[in-house]
C-alpha cells in the first residue's frame, strides 16, 4: 500500500501538469490515483491505513481524500482499507506540495508575461516550470524583449540598448534570452549560424585587436602621421584599403614582431597570435597582397599554416622547411603531442616535415632562430 511520502510524491508529478493546466486554462480536478495493494501482514497494513488517514482531508481539513472500501483478505478477514487517493482542489494541491507561494508568485509573473509580451503567450503553455525558473527576473527579462522587439537587430553594444537594466544582465541570462527571443522575433531579425548571442540578435560585439606594424615611414610620407605601430579591431583593419596590395608578413612571436626592423619597404607585418589569424579571413583586401606566414616549426605551426591556407590558398611559407630545421637542430625542443599527420594546402616538402615534427614530436620556436639568419631569409623572401 501506498505511504503518506509516496502520495506526496505523485502530488508533485501532478504539480507540474496542473501548471500546465492552469496556463491553458483546462480543468484538471479532480485527481485521483490507486492506494495499491494492502500488505497481508496485519501490523503493516494497519500502520500503513493509521498513517493515510492521519495526513487526510478528513483529519487536516485539506489535503487529499481517501475512498475507503470494506474487503475481505485471505489472511486477515474482513478490513476497512484506503484503496484510492483524490485531490479534488487546487488548495489541496498547494497544500500536499508545499508550492502556495511558489504557484501565487506563477500566477503574478504569467499576467506580467501576457500584459508585457503577448507574443510569449505559446512559450508559456509550452514552459511553464521555466516561468518559475526565473523568478525575479521578469521584469528585467521582458523590458529586454520589448526592447529587441522595437528595435531588431540594433548593432549596438549591449550596454548601449535603451533598457534599464543591469550592464551585464544580458551577458548573464543569455540562455533563457535565446529562448525568448526566438518565440517573439520575426525570421530576418535572426541570424542562426551566429555562434554567439550578440551575433544571432545583431549586438556588437567586443573585437578582438589586431596589431600590426609597418616596416617604413609610409603613412609619414603619404599622411604626415607618425605611425607604424597599430593595435586596431578586426573590422578596422578591415577598412583599412590603403595597404591593399602591401607584402604582408604574419609572426607568431611578439619580440620578433617586435624586433624586425623598419627596412622593408611597403611591407606590414601582422602578430598572429597563434590559430587567432583564421580572424584575418574578414580582411579581405589582403587577398590582393603578397603573404607570408612565419610560424613555428611544429605540428601546430603547420595546423595554422593550412588554416590560413583555407582563406588566403597562395600565402607564402618563411623559413618553415626542412633546411631551418637541421640548421638550427641544437636549439630543438620537445613539442606539444599531436595525432594529425595529413593537412589540406600544404605542399609535399610541408606535408613531408609535417609528418617528421608531429611523429617525432620537435619544436624549433622562431625566437630559436638566429636574427642576422632570420633577417637575410627575409630580405630574400620580402623582396619587391
Amino acid at each position: 500500500m501506498i505511504n503518506y511520502a509516496l502520495v506526496q510524491e505523485r502530488a508533485h508529478r501532478l504539480y507540474r501538469d496542473f501548471l500546465s493546466a492552469w496556463v491553458e486554462d483546462k480543468p484538471f480536478f479532480p485527481q485521483s490515483f490507486s492506494a495499491g495493494l494492502p500488505s497481508q501482514d496485519y501490523h503493516e497494513l494497519l500502520h500503513a491505513t493509521q498513517e493515510l488517514i492521519t495526513h487526510s482531508r478528513e483529519v487536516q481539513g485539506q489535503g487529499y481524500r481517501l475512498e475507503m472500501r470494506t474487503v475481505r483478505l485471505r489472511h486477515l478477514g474482513t478490513q476497512t482499507i484506503p484503496t484510492r487517493i483524490i485531490i479534488e482542489r487546487a488548495d489541496d494541491l498547494l497544500w500536499l506540495t508545499g508550492k502556495r507561494e511558489e504557484f501565487e508568485q506563477f500566477c503574478a509573473d504569467v499576467a506580467l508575461i501576457r500584459a508585457e509580451v503577448p507574443a510569449l503567450e505559446a512559450w508559456l503553455r509550452a514552459q511553464p516550470q521555466q516561468v518559475i525558473r526565473y523568478h525575479g527576473l521578469w521584469p528585467q527579462l521582458l523590458l529586454v524583449c520589448r526592447c529587441f522587439l522595437e528595435h531588431p537587430r540594433p548593432q549596438l553594444y549591449a550596454r548601449a540598448l535603451s533598457v534599464p537594466v543591469d550592464t551585464k544582465f544580458i551577458e548573464r541570462h543569455t540562455g533563457i534570452l535565446t529562448r525568448l527571443l526566438r518565440q517573439i522575433l520575426p525570421p530576418l531579425a535572426i541570424r542562426e549560424d551566429g555562434r554567439t548571442f550578440a551575433q544571432r540578435f545583431g549586438l556588437r560585439e567586443s573585437e578582438t585587436l589586431i596589431r600590426i606594424r609597418l616596416l617604413d615611414d609610409q603613412f609619414f610620407k603619404r599622411y604626415g602621421l607618425p605611425l607604424t605601430d597599430l593595435s586596431l579591431p578586426l573590422s578596422e583593419l578591415a577598412r583599412l584599403e590603403v595597404l591593399r596590395g602591401q607584402r604582408c608578413l604574419i609572426v607568431e612571436n611578439l619580440l620578433t614582431f617586435q624586433a624586425l626592423p623598419s627596412s622593408f619597404p611597403e611591407t606590414i607585418v601582422i602578430f598572429g597570435g597563434g590559430f587567432q589569424v583564421t580572424l584575418l579571413e574578414a580582411v579581405t583586401w589582403l587577398k590582393e597582397s603578397p603573404l607570408f606566414y612565419w610560424g613555428d616549426l611544429d605540428a601546430q605551426g603547420f595546423q595554422i599554416l593550412s588554416a590560413l591556407r583555407s582563406s588566403f590558398p597562395k600565402v607564402t611559407a618563411v623559413m618553415m622547411d626542412e633546411e631551418t630545421l637541421a640548421r638550427f637542430a641544437a636549439f630543438q625542443v620537445q613539442g606539444t603531442p599531436c595525432s594529425v599527420r595529413q593537412l589540406p594546402a600544404l605542399s609535399a616538402a610541408e606535408q613531408a616535415l609535417l609528418t617528421k615534427l608531429a611523429e617525432e614530436n620537435i619544436r624549433l620556436e622562431q625566437e630559436r632562430i638566429d636574427w642576422t639568419y632570420a633577417c637575410q631569409r627575409l630580405q630574400e623572401q620580402l623582396r619587391p
